[in-house]
């Protein structure tokens, strides 16, 4: 029986692992859960970087269409935020770290709200809002494709509507 539970086990960690995580959590809980920040940049390379060598997207014209499906991606998921009744009450400012697979795919959205407590949105909302990220990678695909996994980071300032 205990071989049993222990192949089983296995074999339900190397597909969660082979087969791709989407999770969307918070820097601190990706940490709880033993998921590293350094570990992750050491496989996912950056999508962008000064030093082009360092780059997934190399050229200009590869970097410019990047940052654009960026900007998509984060209009994207606004909209799904939207669609779902999520009401953001005043801005609200987060900074994300996104690691995609090489078919687009979002393997992990790690995010944090920024600013002081009062700026920030309370427990209930963070939760729904964790709940709706999830929700939304889960069957997001970005548009690009590469090699090799890359990542993206940036500040965010999520608005009301007007």
């Amino acid at each position: 029986m205990t071989k049993r539970i222990f192949i089983s086990t296995t074999l339900l960690w190397i597909c969660f692992t082979a087969c791709g995580q989407h999770l969307g959590l918070t820097f601190q809980e990706a940490e709880k859960q033993g998921i590293s920040i350094k570990h992750l940049d050491s496989l996912y390379q950056s999508a962008v970087h000064t030093d082009t060598s360092m780059a997934v997207f190399k050229t200009d014209k590869e970097q410019e269409t990047m940052h654009q499906e960026y900007i998509k991606l984060l209009q994207d998921f606004g909209k799904f935020l939207s669609t779902n009744n999520f009401v953001w009450d005043k801005p609200t400012r987060c900074f994300n770290r996104i690691y995609f697979n090489t078919d687009g795919t979002i393997d992990y959205f790690l995010f944090n709200f920024l600013g002081k407590t009062e700026d920030k949105p309370d427990e209930e909302k963070q939760k729904e809002f964790q709940r709706l990220l999830n929700l939304f990678i889960k069957d997001y695909k970005f548009s690009l494709t590469s090699k090799a996994k890359f990542a993206q980071c940036s500040p965010t300032t999520y608005m009301p509507k007007k």
